[in-house]
């Protein structure tokens, strides 16, 4: 999933996880912001983005706010054609979960859609990566905040941009500013697709 290579027997979040936030779920008392990154070129590339969206939703303790448009973008990293192009979107929440956990949840999402991780870069059914919590700013190797390379790419910024205008990646300023810097050949708005908040 994002930063660092991860654990791929990650099992889904535990029961003790899942126990502390119930008791929060309806209120969802003093929640965090966080924005996170889906993609997608494997499979059924938007009928697995929806299912990422209605996972997160179906998380205890977690609120799907917002999702962005869906965007078409060349593989990042990799010679041009080698791969499939992704699909990618953006998605806001608000959660009482920590970040640890919210890693765990993500990680547990991905599997259940077969991410199969074999080398970097490598094509996939299924990216799920924090790109921000609150204003966390962290260099922790497990879990990075923000995503050390979101500011990098125009396929997270632009989605992103699309769902919250004035939003501000911590430690580096305005999406609006870093996306205006970066070139967006091979990223390609995608309006005839849609994806929908859980119900």
């Amino acid at each position: 999933m994002n930063q660092t290579q991860s654990d791929p027997t990650v099992q889904p979040v535990p029961a003790s996880v899942v126990e502390t936030v119930d008791a929060a779920d309806v209120t969802l008392s003093n929640p965090k912001w966080a924005v996170i990154a889906l993609g997608a070129n494997l499979g059924n590339r938007l009928e697995t983005l929806q299912g990422a969206v209605d996972a997160l939703g179906d998380t205890p303790g977690l609120r799907v706010k917002a999702v962005s448009p869906v965007y078409e973008t060349e593989p990042w990293g990799v010679e041009p054609g080698s791969q499939p192009s992704y699909f990618n979107a953006v998605v806001a929440l608000k959660t009482t979960l920590p970040p640890s956990s919210l890693l765990e949840r993500g990680h547990a999402i991905e599997e259940a859609f077969h991410r199969v991780r074999e080398e970097r870069w490598g094509a996939r059914t299924l990216d799920v990566d924090i790109i921000t919590y609150a204003d966390v700013v962290s260099d922790d190797p497990v879990l990075t905040l923000p995503h050390p390379r979101a500011h990098q790419r125009a396929f997270v910024l632009a989605p992103w941009h699309d769902i919250d205008p004035e939003a501000q990646l911590p430690g580096l300023g305005p999406v609006a500013a870093l996306l205006a810097g970066l070139d967006r050949t091979g990223i390609t708005a995608r309006p005839d697709l849609e994806l929908h908040l859980p119900e």
